[in-house]
């Protein structure tokens, strides 16, 4: 009798152990619960970028505010250490926020200068409305943030994230603000 009957049956089992494992590995991992959270939050900063533009728009200043910026970042940086996060991300993650914000802006800014007129809604007060509402949207940004933070280098996190951004774009402008926003989200490898 041969020594060796059993080894199309161990190949044959190894075969099968390897395809199983890996249609489990291709698997993506569900969804974190903290991810839509923090896109909506960016996304209702965005929409903010709409008043803070009318008010661009009737006062004629600079939508570039370096000064201001600086201050928004060096804030988050002081955040994030009382909150325990690597500050850098943090920052890096803020100056996004800003960025989308002034594409919006100037997308906005662009559009009603074609069309001769902004529109006629209300303006309310940049530094004393608009302001305290972007602090108060960046404090709950970084909570949900620090919640979000265990998932950025997940393999599946580019894929959440597309997917999860798509139900919030409400026009072309502002999607690619969305996309600006959460550029730096995930963390891939290359």
């Amino acid at each position: 009798m041969p020594r060796f009957p059993r080894i199309p049956q161990l190949m044959t089992c190894a075969l099968v152990g390897l395809l199983a494992g890996g249609v489990q590995a291709s698997t993506p991992a569900p969804v974190p619960d903290s991810l839509q959270p923090l896109l909506v939050t960016m996304n209702e900063r965005l929409n903010i970028a709409d008043l803070v533009a009318l008010t661009k728009w009737d006062s004629g200043k600079s939508i570039q505010d370096s000064a201001r910026e600086a201050q928004v970042i060096a804030n988050a940086r002081k955040v994030a250490v009382d909150r325990k996060l690597d500050p850098e991300p943090v920052a890096e993650l803020i100056a996004a926020q800003i960025e989308a914000n002034k594409l919006v802006q100037y997308g906005l800014l662009a559009q009603w200068r074609a069309a001769g007129k902004a529109p006629d809604t209300q303006r309310p007060d940049l530094a004393r409305q608009i302001r305290p509402q972007l602090d108060e949207l960046q404090n709950r940004l970084l909570q949900q943030y620090a919640d979000f933070a265990p998932y950025r280098k997940d393999p599946s996190c580019p894929d959440w994230l597309g997917e999860a951004r798509a139900g919030l774009i409400k026009d072309q402008l502002h999607g690619q603000a969305l996309i600006r926003a959460t550029g730096e989200l995930c963390i891939t490898e290359q």
